[in-house]
C-alpha cells in the first residue's frame, strides 16, 4: 500500500506502534482535563449553572461539540494535536493526504466506539461499583487487541473511517544549528 506525504516530497510513512498511540492517548487525556475544564467552566458562567444536575444533558452535548471541534480543527490542520506531535504521530487517510472535514468528523464519531459499547453493556446489566470501571476497562482493552488483526496494525476505527496513524520521522537538525558553537578565547 502506497501512503504518500504531501508535505515536502512523497515519502512511506510506517504505521505508528501500538504502544506510541496508547501513550499518546494517556497525554491526550491529560491535555483534555484543561480543554474541557475551559469549556465546563464557560458554560456554566455564561449559563448561570448553580447545580451540578442543572442543565447536565445540555453541558454533555456542549463538551461532546468541543472535543468534537478540537480533534477536528488539529486533524484537519497538519493532522497532529499536541499529543501527537510529542509522540510523533499524524492521522492521514489512506492516501496519505490530510484529513478533511468530512474524514475527520467521521473518525472523531468512530473513536466513540472505544468507550460507548463497554458502557452500553454496564447499563444494560445493571453494572454497579467496580463492573461500572471494568465492563468499559474490557472494552477498551479489546478495542486496542482490535489492531492486530489489521495487516497495518491501524485501529478498527481507522479502518471504518479510512484513515491510519503513521509515525512521523524527526527531523535532523539543520546544518547551521548543528555547527559547534566555537568558545571565545582570551587574546592578552
Amino acid at each position: 500500500m502506497d501512503f504518500a506525504v504531501t508535505d515536502t516530497a512523497p515519502y512511506l510513512l510506517p504505521p505508528a506502534p501500538l504502544k506510541n498511540r496508547l501513550l499518546c492517548m494517556v497525554y491526550e487525556a491529560m491535555l483534555l482535563f484543561g480543554v474541557l475544564f475551559i469549556a465546563t467552566w464557560l458554560f456554566s458562567t455564561l449559563l448561570q449553572q448553580r447545580h451540578a444536575l442543572y442543565l447536565r444533558d445540555a453541558l454533555q452535548d456542549w463538551l461532546f461539540v468541543v472535543l468534537a471541534l478540537y480533534f477536528c480543527w488539529f486533524w484537519t490542520h497538519g493532522g497532529q494535536t499536541l499529543a501527537m506531535k510529542t509522540w510523533d504521530l499524524r492521522v492521514l487517510d489512506r492516501k496519505g493526504t490530510p484529513l478533511s472535514w468530512g474524514r475527520a468528523v467521521i473518525r472523531y464519531a468512530l473513536c466513540w466506539l472505544w468507550f460507548l459499547p463497554g458502557l452500553a453493556i454496564a447499563k444494560l446489566v445493571g453494572a454497579q461499583g467496580w463492573m461500572l470501571v471494568l465492563l468499559p476497562a474490557v472494552n477498551v482493552v479489546l478495542w486496542a487487541l482490535s489492531s492486530r488483526l489489521d495487516t497495518d496494525r491501524q485501529f478498527l476505527h481507522d479502518r471504518i473511517a479510512r484513515t491510519r496513524i503513521a509515525l512521523v520521522p524527526r527531523t535532523p537538525p539543520s546544518d547551521a544549528s548543528a555547527a559547534p558553537v566555537l568558545a571565545a578565547t582570551d587574546k592578552d
